[in-house]
C-alpha cells in the first residue's frame, strides 16, 4: 500500500483561512476526500494521513468524521492545545481510533516557541494516548527543535516538510548541518513533503529538489522518511502525480524496500496504522 503521509482537506472560507493570501489564489475553494482521490489514483498511492490546518478542535472532530467515512483516510493528525491545563480532557474529547498524532503550527510562533516547558510538557503526554506530535517549523527554528526532540526521548515526533529548507534562496548549508543534528535523536522521523514550495513556483528543478531528499535520505535514513505530498498546497508549484514522481525518481535505484519504506512504511510503523 503506497500511502501518503500529508494531506490537507478543507471548506473554503476567508475567516478561516486568511492564509491564503492573493498569492495562493487557486487555493480559495474547497478541497475534500472526492478531490483527492482523483489525484491519488493515477499516481499510484492507495491511502493518506490527513493533517490539520485549523488549530481548532472542530477541525480535528471533523476530519475524523471524513476519515471514518472514506477508508483510504488511514489517520489524522489533529489539534489540541497542548499548553492547557485540560489536556487529558481535550485529547479524551476527540479520542478515535485513527487520531494518530497532533501538530501545533510551530512556524507562525517564536523561534524559541518548542522551548516552552509548558508545551513540552504537553507534547510530552502525548505518549500516554499512543500519539505523535508533527514538529512544523522553518528551518531558522531547526536548533531549538533539536533541543526539544532530545528532551522527549519517549515521544515519537515527525519533522514536516524537512523543517522547510530556503531552497528558494539555496539555503542548503545550514539547513544540512542542522537537519543532521535532529536525525541523530533516534526518535525522530521525518516527511519528504513540502519541498516542492519551498523552491522557486515556478523555475524550480527536479535537481535542485533531489539534492535536498538524497541529504535527507543519508541523515535519517529511508526507514525514517516517509512521502507526503502536501497536497493541495503543493499545487502551487507542481500538480500532484509531479510531486510523486519528484520522490519516486530520487530513490528509482535504491532497493525495494527502501523505497517501500518511504512510500508507507515508515509511516505504517510509526503511526500504528493497518496493512
Amino acid at each position: 500500500m503506497h500511502l501518503d503521509s500529508h494531506i490537507h482537506f478543507w471548506r473554503h472560507n476567508v475567516t478561516e483561512y486568511g492564509w491564503i493570501d492573493g498569492s495562493m489564489a487557486a487555493l480559495r475553494r474547497d478541497f475534500m476526500p472526492e478531490d483527492a482521490l482523483a489525484v491519488m489514483r493515477p499516481a499510484g498511492m492507495d491511502a493518506c494521513v490527513a493533517v490539520q490546518v485549523r488549530q481548532t478542535l472542530e477541525e480535528t472532530r471533523w476530519m475524523l468524521q471524513l476519515a471514518a467515512k472514506y477508508p483510504f483516510i488511514a489517520g489524522v493528525v489533529g489539534w489540541v492545545d497542548l499548553r492547557l491545563d485540560d489536556l487529558d480532557a481535550q485529547l479524551e474529547a476527540v479520542a478515535h481510533p485513527k487520531l494518530v498524532g497532533v501538530r501545533h503550527i510551530v512556524q507562525a510562533e517564536a523561534d524559541d516557541f518548542l522551548l516552552d516547558d509548558r508545551f513540552r510538557g504537553g507534547v510530552d503526554r502525548l505518549a500516554r494516548h499512543g500519539l505523535a506530535y508533527d514538529i512544523l517549523i522553518y528551518a531558522r527554528q531547526l536548533p531549538a527543535a533539536i533541543e526539544f526532540a532530545s528532551r522527549l526521548p519517549e515521544t515519537r515526533l515527525v519533522l514536516d516538510h524537512l523543517g522547510k529548507p530556503d531552497i528558494k534562496r539555496n539555503g542548503f548549508d545550514s539547513w544540512r548541518r542542522d537537519l543532521d543534528r535532529l536525525a541523530a535523536v533516534p526518535n525522530v522521523c521525518a516527511k519528504l513533503s513540502g519541498l516542492v514550495t519551498e523552491a522557486d513556483w515556478n523555475r524550480w528543478t527536479v535537481e535542485d529538489l533531489h539534492r535536498y531528499v538524497n541529504a535527507a535520505i543519508d541523515a535519517f535514513g529511508p526507514e525514517r522518511l516517509m512521502f507526503g505530498s502536501d497536497w493541495p498546497v503543493s499545487t502551487l508549484a507542481a500538480p500532484y502525480g509531479q510531486v510523486v514522481e519528484i520522490i519516486r525518481t530520487a530513490i528509482d535505484e535504491r532497493p525495494q524496500s527502501e523505497q517501500d519504506s518511504i512510500f508507507g512504511g515508515t509511516a505504517r510503523r510509526l503511526w500504528r496504522l493497518a496493512d
